[in-house]
């Protein structure tokens, strides 16, 4: 891939790639004339300093590099526990991959099912060690009170907001526990749209895992940015009614996750292994699903009647008579990914990818919107892009569990704390799933404004 030097241009098309966001926030708003537009104002300007900060100002890009290795060397500890539980790994599974000078590289191959999933597993059981050690709550502390004070936010908004940079968006509201029954609309909004537009620990280690180590500091960076972005797109969907005055106490919940330390770290092993699990089942699922339907796509609809052939030309394929699809091009032919494509990839320039590569990163968008974030990132690491900066803009607005079936969990999970809000959660699930796309769609037009 092309590495293209940072130019000065690319700030005024970011900008661009923002109004465009907000103005599409702004027409799915249910209440336009109450919207805060000092709040978004001040929203979107955080997010962008604090892009500038982490990109450019270098004892800050030190710090979240430094947090980003932190994570990789666990990474590297996951591994070690995987190598004894599994086995060193046997000559079938090595792999050769030739260096700059033609020697070759002795690599451990790439394993999903051992290399990715247990990840899920150490780092659900370290979230619940420093959950239990009141080391988490320090942190989510911190950055809720820096963007209460930023935003004037009430404080259920921020340690929500906070608190999904870190933990699922399920296991996120026990942070705000205390407030959850008596929240206004706005704030189940706000709680909403920040789950759908961040990840978690343990899902953190696994894209890491699907990418490689030097994306760390960029999904890292992504969480942190969401979080503001989240805000901002949930107090223009859904903003406060202004006679509501606004609590900003910052109220962590006290509940333990276990009565000590080996019984936190149990607890968490066990969430993470129903994590891993899910994850697992899901991406088998999902991939065989989206095979069968591009079966009758390509292999039908689009051998039958010429589509694959005109797609290869268009896309940079080479069409082979005998299987009907196109080799060495960015598509085979007619499939759910180049529809997806076609959709997506007007948003995709608008983010600040080049307009080669907006069709396979609009593919992308698609994937992560419809089916989930874990297939579209299983995509990317194999994605044939001409550009290095696509493929980070690409990561950045992946970097959220906004699709449809986070809808559900949401409902599931935060109604079972606070039966009272199942309704509001029903009502605002679409919305939420927008706000938190729209919020990735955000911090991938300001990343790709510095980077």
């Amino acid at each position: 891939m092309e590495q293209l030097p940072w130019h000065w241009s690319a700030i005024p098309r970011g900008i661009f790639g923002l109004v465009v966001i907000v103005a599409l926030a702004y027409l799915f708003s249910s209440k336009k004339k109450d919207i805060d537009w000092a709040l978004v104002g001040k929203g979107m300007l955080f997010q962008i300093i604090l892009a500038l900060a982490i990109f450019k100002f270098q004892p800050v890009y030190w710090v979240f590099d430094g947090i980003a290795q932190f994570f990789i060397e666990v990474l590297n500890f996951t591994e070690k526990g995987a190598v004894f539980v599994f086995g060193a790994w046997p000559d079938w599974l090595q792999v050769y991959t030739p260096s700059e000078d033609g020697q070759a590289l002795h690599t451990i191959g790439y394993v999903f099912a051992f290399k990715v999933l247990p990840t899920i597993v150490f780092f659900a059981a370290l979230s619940s060690l420093l959950y239990y050690l009141g080391i988490l709550q320090k942190i989510v502390y911190g950055l809720a009170w820096v963007m209460s004070k930023v935003m004037r936010l009430s404080g259920a908004e921020s340690l929500a907001a906070a608190a999904n940079v870190f933990i699922g968006q399920t296991e996120a509201p026990l942070i705000v526990k205390p407030y959850l029954e008596n929240m206004t609309k706005s704030e189940i909004m706000c709680l909403m749209t920040g789950g759908m537009a961040t990840i978690a620990g343990g899902v953190f280690a696994a894209f890491v895992g699907f990418l490689g180590d030097e994306y760390a500091f960029h999904l890292l960076t992504a969480s942190v940015i969401s979080a503001p972005a989240a805000i901002v797109m949930a107090k223009i969907l859904y903003p406060e009614d202004k006679d509501i005055e606004i609590n900003t106490d910052l109220d962590i919940s006290k509940e333990k996750i276990g009565s000590n330390v080996l019984d936190a770290i149990a607890n968490g092993t066990t969430d993470g292994i129903k994590l891993a699990v899910n994850v697992g089942a899901m991406l088998l699922v999902f991939i065989a699903m989206i095979a069968m339907v591009n079966y009758v796509l390509t292999d039908m609809i689009g051998c039958w009647t010429g589509l694959n052939q005109s797609i290869g030309e268009v896309t940079g394929g080479t069409y082979n008579v005998e299987t009907c699809k196109c080799e060495g091009g960015k598509f085979e032919g007619f499939s759910l990914e180049y529809i997806f494509g076609l959709f997506f990839a007007p948003f995709a320039w608008i983010l600040g990818v080049p307009w080669s590569d907006a069709l396979v990163v609009g593919e992308l968008l698609g994937t992560k919107t419809v089916i989930n974030e874990f297939v579209a990132f299983a995509s990317l690491k194999s994605s044939i892009l001409g550009f290095e900066k696509s493929k980070i803009i690409a990561a950045y607005a992946l970097c959220g569990f906004a699709n449809f079936s986070s809808i559900g969990i949401q409902i599931g999970g935060i109604g079972a704390i606070a039966p009272s809000q199942r309704k509001t959660l029903s009502q605002f699930g679409i919305k939420a799933l927008i706000g938190g796309t729209l919020a990735c769609f955000a911090t991938a037009a300001i990343a790709g404004m510095f980077y």
